[in-house]
């Protein structure tokens, strides 16, 4: 007899539901709400706020506006860099800022670990990502563009090995929160091996998401006790991809 299990730990996470939950609340009295990217990497989900008042748009469609005074613009919960604040505001527009609260953290941590390497007057900031992913975009936006994005191991040697990366100065590390947390360990290991007696110059800060991290064991575990795994993501799903 066939038995069908839904993963009680599935769905959207608490940033994203806090944002569709914003823009919700703002849709309710009616009128245009401008979204900076897609709010949800789930199409039934956008079509439903689509037809609420919902219009999604991208950088360049936001780059090419002249005046939006009486607008509202939201920010998705990957966050943006300081930039995107910028052109907004300058164009006219509302913020409705529904970063994730644990993006918006790492955000700061990382402005704040690129000060002090700053005032110390020499260093670098490795971030553990993909490389042009909204969040990961936001996160290098805090150092102004001056931080190394590495997307695995392979990556990271390459960069070691060209001098991109070097084993001599201050180094501070920081993962984007929706990456691996075992393949995170094992990058930070590796670099630790490489810097060999420097280790002392390395810091490395545990940045993933701890619903993200826990999540990965729940589901390793749930995959384990069926015989049939059906996985829905959205494809644009950095997250998606991962827990797949």
């Amino acid at each position: 007899m066939l038995t069908v299990d839904i993963d009680s730990n599935s769905g959207f996470c608490a940033g994203v539901i806090r944002a569709i939950g914003k823009a919700e609340e703002f849709l309710k009295e009616g009128g245009r709400l401008y979204s900076l990217g897609a709010i949800v990497h789930n199409d039934a989900e956008l079509s439903r706020l689509v037809a609420q008042g919902l219009v999604t748009i991208d950088k360049e469609d936001l780059e090419e506006m002249v005046d939006a005074r009486g607008e509202t613009l939201l920010i998705r919960a990957h966050g943006e860099p300081p930039q995107t604040y910028e052109t907004a505001g300058s164009l006219g527009f509302k913020i409705i800022d529904c970063t994730c609260p644990v993006v918006l953290k790492l955000q700061q941590r990382i402005k704040n670990a690129h000060e002090r390497l700053i005032e110390g007057g020499q260093g670098q900031i490795i971030i553990f990502g993909k490389i042009g992913h909204a969040e990961v975009l936001g996160l290098v936006g805090q150092t102004g563009g001056d931080a190394i994005v590495v997307e695995n191991i392979m990556m990271m040697e390459e960069f070691i090995e060209n001098g991109t990366i070097r084993l001599d100065v201050p180094t501070e590390v920081f993962s984007q929160t929706t990456k691996s947390p075992a393949e995170y360990s094992k990058l930070c290991e590796r670099l630790e091996e490489e810097m060999g007696r420097n280790r002392s110059l390395l810091n490395i800060h545990r940045t993933i998401c701890s619903q993200v991290a826990t999540r990965h064991e729940k589901l390793a575990k749930f995959a384990l006790d069926h015989d049939i795994i059906i996985f829905v993501s959205g494809k644009a799903s950095s997250n998606g991809k991962v827990l797949c």
